[in-house]
């Protein structure tokens, strides 16, 4: 048995939110203990010790929409890329790049996430992956990175005709070889959606196909009104709005995210909420393409299951969170919004969506729940209680924070350091990686 303590343990458990001495005790991939430090010392002399000195012992952080492919963006210099517009920012550098992607180059950029996740605390990631230049196999070569890192993960693939009917059909073949993978694993740590990438990209017969190859119990994710560009390819193509042509195509329900939904009025939030659709909120995205600011604060208050991601910006959730706290008061000049729906968005929302695909409790420090546990280097300078949880997490930490950090029971990095995994030589090798795909991408 494992037992982290001596910190104050923040549960996310409304029935005891915050122990100020506390201690949390794991039996193999489970947490069995949560409760007073010394008690619990005393009581498990012999249990593996992992002192928290001092800091704060929460649940680990859900990324609820990623894009591990983009990784290799960082500091990527493109000839001729001068975009102007969403459309243009799409195919002159994301398509560009999954366009020019290896297999290799996918698994050297979700190594390098995963390790970022680790070392920001993230335990759960929602993948949303894109390689059309090497679309067989990549999900799988994804899922092995993730399982040697030892992180929780949620793949697909981004189905879209972007590329061709062959390539479609090959993304679809992908989502759907991965999805009868994971239903044959017993553990709970890697599972499948069937990918989409836009209404504006998908054709009814591409749909069509689509849900011939997604099971009754797999649901979608999808990018969702991203961009003003998606509603008008909706509306002159299709006579309808985006959510209404997704509820005519079968796609909307419990088990499926819609990421973004920037343009979508009151009537499809209607629609989201009568399907109990998930909403993924991006907001440094959303504000660094210029799409606009989402109804978000609406389509939280209207019941639906929202949720906050980050885009592949970054793979720091608490740096997501700082951004929708001053997108929506800049946004709807008011001081006093975002103050309940983002940490929600974060702390609850995420937690819902990812538990609609994992089995195992997460996002919560109690008995019963999955032993993904991180302890962040804080040392609060106003008392922190249990009434002003979120306000120090939005003013006092960032991923930096984090010095251990706790997967399924498996310490993966702890006081700072990665047990599992040679950090310089992978770093090493993305970089290597990283410089073929710019030379390959500017190739003439």
């Amino acid at each position: 048995m494992k037992l982290i303590g001596n910190g104050k343990v923040i549960t996310r458990d409304n029935d005891q939110p915050l122990i100020e001495e506390g201690a949390v005790l794991v039996k193999e991939n489970t947490i069995v203990k949560v409760g007073d430090y010394k008690q619990l010392k005393g009581e498990y002399p012999d249990a593996e010790f992992i002192d928290a000195k001092g800091g704060v012992i929460m649940p680990g952080l859900i990324n609820t929409h990623n894009h591990i492919y983009s990784a290799m963006a960082r500091g990527l210099a493109i000839d001729g890329y001068n975009p102007n517009g969403f459309l243009e920012i799409l195919d002159g550098l994301w398509w560009n790049i999954d366009r020019h992607l290896t297999l290799e180059q996918t698994k050297q950029s979700a190594i390098a996430t995963y390790i970022d996740c680790i070392k920001n605390g993230v335990t759960t990631v929602f993948d949303h992956h894109a390689s059309f230049g090497s679309i067989e196999g990549s999900l799988f070569t994804i899922a092995d990175a993730a399982k040697e890192l030892g992180v929780r993960t949620c793949l697909c693939y981004e189905v879209s005709d972007r590329d061709g009917e062959d390539k479609m059909k090959a993304s679809v073949k992908e989502n759907a070889d991965f999805i009868k993978y994971t239903a044959g694993l017993k553990d709970d740590m890697t599972k499948a959606m069937m990918g989409l990438h836009a209404c504006f990209t998908i054709s009814d017969k591409s749909f069509e196909l689509i849900r011939e190859n997604t099971p009754d119990n797999v649901g979608y994710h999808i990018h969702v009104a991203e961009g003003i560009e998606d509603l008008h390819d909706s509306l002159k193509k299709h006579g309808k709005r985006i959510v209404n042509r997704l509820m005519d195509q079968g796609i909307l329900g419990p088990k499926t995210i819609t990421a973004h939904c920037i343009y979508v009025n009151p009537q499809e939030m209607a629609l989201l909420k009568e399907t109990d659709t998930m909403v993924v909120h991006n907001p440094e995205s959303n504000m660094g393409n210029a799409c606009g600011c989402p109804p978000t604060m609406e389509i939280f208050n209207r019941g639906i299951l929202t949720g906050l991601g980050t885009d592949g910006y970054t793979n720091d959730m608490f740096e997501s969170y700082k951004v929708a706290n001053v997108l929506h008061k800049h946004s709807l000049c008011d001081a006093g919004a975002a103050w309940t729906e983002v940490p929600a968005m974060l702390f609850e929302g995420n937690v819902k969506i990812a538990n609609r695909y994992f089995d195992t409790p997460l996002g919560v420090l109690k008995a019963g729940a999955a032993a993904d546990i991180v302890v962040a280097d804080y040392d609060p300078l106003t008392p922190l209680t249990a009434d002003n949880i979120n306000s120090h997490m939005l003013f006092g930490l960032n991923g930096s924070k984090i010095v251990t950090t706790m997967i399924n029971g498996k310490v993966l990095m702890k006081d700072r350091e990665l047990l599992f995994v040679d950090e310089a030589k992978a770093m090493a090798d993305c970089r290597q990686q990283a410089d073929l795909l710019r030379i390959s991408i500017n190739k003439r």
